[in-house]
């Protein structure tokens, strides 16, 4: 029986304050006709001018694509491929929050290797072609694509998110900047800082966790315990922010190794179906799948206890997995994360769709890496205790 794990990461990591002025070195090394991905909310703030700057600083000119959502679909990947094409782009920039990245990755991939990103889900056919160099800019703290070899994006003819994971989405290089997250708003750095827990915790209690990653989800749930809500209540706090960046990058390569679990795994159907933001869904979810799957995670999750509370860490570990929970639910109250109901999804419309959100769930591989593996039953009736799930 093999017991070797394998680790895969981006070639090349730059990070810290400013590390955006290395954008021009990065892109001339890579190519010399160059895509910019991104959304309009970058235009507005002015990320995407200080990218474009820093390549007209060594003669680079980008031509652009800036329509992408906060839920990539199929359609922004098609027009943003035929941008790419049409111009011959030879490396590709994103810049933005996960969507953009995620969007931005499926298009590095399908220039070289043809069809449509499903024909690639669950590895229906084969990507033989290296892909356009990816340079992955995040400016929120919380998704981790930068550092994933995962992709994820909405089918908008059946409304599924299709997530394809292979060593070709793997970012050529990763910018990561504290700087770029100072503007993120309260409700987008709550989301994300979330999105970071999920992955961090689900690597550390997935049935694929390995040392490499365990030691990387680790730090960066205690880097998010300890920053995240001061980010979120004064987004200026440069300290914090940077500590958010280092735990998503770390969160990000520990789950693109290990894998997320369930509350990925039923979080992709709700932001498909009804279009909650990624991180908001995740949140919704956490406590419940956590209180659903302790008892085969006692150990571990203990850990995460001592990690948010090292002041009671004399309890037993019983004691401290229900010490985690408690503590992710007071983060997520103390960043204003409401239920599915109070988010306003109605009431008929979600029983109606739960019984495909369940199939779709467990279509995507994630819920088998649970230490507790649901059955569609169990799915479903988690489903209907998260809509109006309290956090108190």
């Amino acid at each position: 029986m093999n017991t070797f794990s394998t680790f895969q990461l981006p070639q090349q990591v730059i990070y810290g304050h400013h590390a955006l002025t290395q954008l021009g070195l990065q892109t001339t090394r890579l190519g010399r006709t160059a895509l910019l991905i991104s959304d309009r909310i970058m235009v507005k703030i002015g990320t995407v001018q200080q990218c474009q700057q820093h390549l007209e600083e060594v003669g680079i000119v980008p031509v652009c694509y800036l329509d992408v959502n906060s839920e990539p679909t199929d359609f922004h990947v098609s027009e943003a491929l035929a941008v790419c094409l049409e111009h011959q782009c030879d490396v590709i920039i994103a810049v933005g929050g996960g969507s953009c990245i995620d969007a931005a990755k499926a298009v590095s991939v399908l220039a070289t290797n043809g069809g449509q990103l499903g024909d690639y889900v669950g590895g229906k056919a084969v990507l033989s072609a290296p892909p356009i160099p990816l340079i992955a800019i995040p400016t929120t703290a919380g998704t981790g694509s930068e550092m994933t070899n995962v992709t994820v994006i909405i089918n908008t003819l059946n409304d599924v998110k299709m997530m394809v994971k292979h060593a070709a989405f793997l970012p050529s290089v990763a910018i990561v900047d504290p700087m770029l997250t100072v503007s993120t708003p309260q409700s987008v750095t709550a989301a994300t800082g979330i999105d970071a827990l999920c992955h961090a915790i689900e690597a550390y209690i997935s049935r694929k966790a390995q040392p490499m990653t365990d030691q990387l989800a680790l730090s960066a749930i205690a880097l998010i315990s300890q920053n995240l809500r001061k980010a979120y209540t004064d987004g200026s706090d440069l300290e914090a922010r940077e500590q958010m960046a280092l735990a998503s990058m770390q969160a990000g390569a520990a789950f693109s190794n290990a894998s997320v679990t369930l509350v990925h795994g039923m979080s992709r159907p709700i932001g498909a179906i009804f279009h909650v933001p990624h991180g908001i869904s995740n949140a919704m979810l956490l406590p419940a799948i956590l209180e659903f799957s302790k008892d085969r995670a006692i150990e571990r999750l203990a850990v995460v206890g001592r990690l948010f509370r090292p002041d009671l860490s004399q309890l037993s570990d019983q004691e401290m997995v229900d010490v985690a929970i408690q503590e992710v639910k007071r983060l997520c109250k103390d960043l204003q994360i409401t239920n599915l109901e109070s988010w306003g999804i109605d009431k008929l419309k979600f029983r109606e769709a739960v019984s495909k959100m369940a199939v779709d769930a467990l279509a995507s591989g994630s819920p088998g890496n649970n230490p507790r593996v649901p059955t569609v039953e169990e799915m479903i009736e988690l489903y209907h205790t998260c809509y109006s799930y309290s956090f108190s």
